[in-house]
């Protein structure tokens, strides 16, 4: 038997890139799991992590940076990638300093997207 999809959240405000990112992940043969805020996908952590973790870096409340500093100072390593409609400077160097595995801006390359999940399941994996 085969093993499970790999299960990928996304956490991100906006429905529709929600929908658009759960339609290639789908297509892709991934699970994917989405959340509108970042407390909302901290409340399903009780049911399991999951493989990889794209997320927003700005969303009302606790931002995509936050997220990610939040459970890695739980011993929580879920393999990151922020994506960012607003390229500020030095946001990019404190993500990487943080240890996500990407940052990406929207609007995202299909192909682009894929491949940091690649390296993300690489470093998760």
């Amino acid at each position: 038997m085969a093993g499970a999809a790999p299960m990928i959240a996304v956490v991100d405000d906006d429905p529709s890139v929600l929908k658009a990112l759960t339609r290639l992940l789908r297509i892709r043969s991934f699970g994917a799991k989405t959340y509108g805020s970042a407390l909302a996908f901290l409340a399903s952590l009780t049911a399991g992590t999951p493989d990889c973790l794209i997320v927003d870096l700005q969303m009302p409340g606790m931002s995509g940076l936050e997220l990610h500093q939040y459970l890695t100072g739980r011993g929580i390593e879920i393999p990151t990638t922020i994506i960012t409609a607003h390229d500020e400077g030095g946001v990019r160097q404190r993500c990487e300093a943080a240890g996500t595995a990407a940052y990406l801006l929207k609007p995202i390359e299909d192909t682009v997207l894929l491949a940091a999940i690649a390296k993300a399941r690489q470093i998760g994996g």
